[in-house]
């Protein structure tokens, strides 16, 4: 693209917009190399075998690797393994959905595509919360019925597709600010095939999600410019589409700065929306160095403002790997994959929990229903966080690739999240994970 004066002008606000903003005062708490710093402080806590909830048996993470390992290559025989991400679940059943959306996109152009393609992933992923052990979604044409996380995503893919979250009738295949506010629980339960017999849990707090998604974007959108949908994103990240290269760590801290009003149910900082962040006695005050490190040339770096709080941001960095394709579908290179962290959630914790690298102190603390913020969950997911670290060395070790050739977005995806799956499988009849958390559906 030609510079332009208009473009040169995106550019700087694009710039300004993704540079990390010390004076804020959770910007420490949006560095991902502070929340590898936070986990990494409650696991030496655990190895010091202080813990009132877990012990902590590293005999069994080799076996754990085989596992994700042996997975890793039943799946991807080729080792070419994608992103995890929620374009996964777009590919359930074996369809290519994408090529789909894409065809009716073509006409648009490269930039029309690449700003759609971030509409519905932004979205979908807000819709990807516990459908529920008992809920179905049967696709038209194909269908196929699917449930879990495959199910919300090919169901948030259609409604997509059918133009529910457009208010543009001659561009059904967006996002708009206008349209989100305007969802209710209603219109989602016809988007999931919900009924009294086929229930998905929490379409209250989906919709009041998307609700406040809507409102946020209308807000950046009056201050920074553009239209107010999710696509905001990929044109504050690329200077509306001049920029070519990006960091993995950019892309977190866009969504945390966009998006971070809508997460009105984690906790306060400060007085301040902090999201998905918690209290936790053994979390310090140490910091990333915008590397995910947690040290400076001096030493760990210190944030006191923000010290004993854990940030975890499961959601958003969820959203944030989902976002690399569509930024790399467009031309733009995404550098420092590995800054982001593992997410911990039902999943991958309950990988650690299932194969015993984690054990409950008290059996019967996985037979009771817990809740985001207490003690216990906490621990868990900041265990889960850096003990996946640790998986990935030990499964690289085993596919011999170095973390240049299988990043942790790829270890994920070969990989824990679907080896959870599995051994909860295996365990449970329902392949329910371990641990029963309440949840709005706007943390998990």
């Amino acid at each position: 693209m030609p510079e332009t004066r208009e473009s040169t002008a995106a550019e700087r606000r694009a710039l300004l917009s993704t540079a990390p903003d010390a004076r804020h005062p959770l910007a420490a708490l949006r560095d991902p190399g502070t929340i590898r710093a936070r986990c990494a402080a409650v696991l030496r806590s655990v190895e010091a075998d202080v813990s009132e909830h877990f012990r902590l048996d590293r005999g069994r993470l080799p076996a754990v690797a085989e596992r994700v390992a042996a997975l890793t290559l039943k799946r991807f025989p080729d080792l070419v393994i994608p992103y995890h991400s929620r374009w996964r679940h777009f590919e359930a059943g074996g369809a290519d959905r994408k090529a789909a959306l894409d065809e009716r996109l073509a006409p648009r152009g490269a930039l029309a595509t690449a700003r759609a393609h971030f509409d519905l992933t932004v979205v979908s992923v807000l819709l990807d919360a516990g459908a529920g052990p008992t809920w179905r979604y049967t696709e038209a044409g194909t269908g196929q019925v699917l449930q879990r996380s495959e199910g919300l995503g090919v169901a948030s893919f259609h409604a997509f597709m059918n133009g529910i979250f457009s208010g543009t009738a001659e561009d059904p295949q967006r996002v708009d600010a206008a349209a989100l506010q305007r969802l209710d629980a209603s219109g989602l339960r016809a988007v999931f095939q919900s009924s009294p017999s086929n229930p998905v849990v929490g379409l209250e707090g989906r919709a009041g999600l998307l609700q406040r998604l809507g409102a946020a974007l209308q807000d950046e959108a009056t201050r920074g410019g553009g239209e107010a949908r999710p696509a905001l994103l990929f044109d504050r990240l690329t200077a509306g589409g001049t920029r070519t290269s990006v960091s993995a760590a950019e892309v977190l801290g866009e969504v945390l700065r966009v998006l971070g009003p809508i997460w009105t149910s984690g906790s306060r900082v400060q007085g301040l929306l902090a999201g998905d962040v918690w209290p936790h006695r053994w979390a310090g005050d140490a910091t990333g160095d915008g590397a995910g490190s947690g040290t400076g040339a001096l030493g760990p770096r210190k944030d006191p403002t923000t010290g004993g709080w854990v940030p975890f941001h499961k959601l958003s960095q969820w959203l944030s790997y989902s976002l690399l394709e569509p930024l790399q579908w467009a031309g733009v290179t995404v550098t420092g994959l590995d800054a982001l962290t593992g997410l911990p959630e039902y999943r991958n914790g309950g990988l650690l929990l299932d194969a015993g690298v984690l054990v409950p102190r008290d059996p019967r603390a996985l037979n009771k229903p817990w809740k985001p913020q207490d003690d216990f969950i906490i621990e868990w997911r900041a265990l889960t966080v850096a003990l996946l670290d640790e998986v990935a060395v030990l499964v690289r070790e085993r596919l011999g690739k170095t973390a240049q050739e299988l990043p942790l977005a790829c270890v994920l995806e070969g990989g824990t999240w679907a080896a959870g799956r599995e051994i909860a499988k295996e365990l449970r009849p329902d392949g329910a994970p371990p641990l029963k958390i309440e949840s709005d559906g706007t943390i998990f």
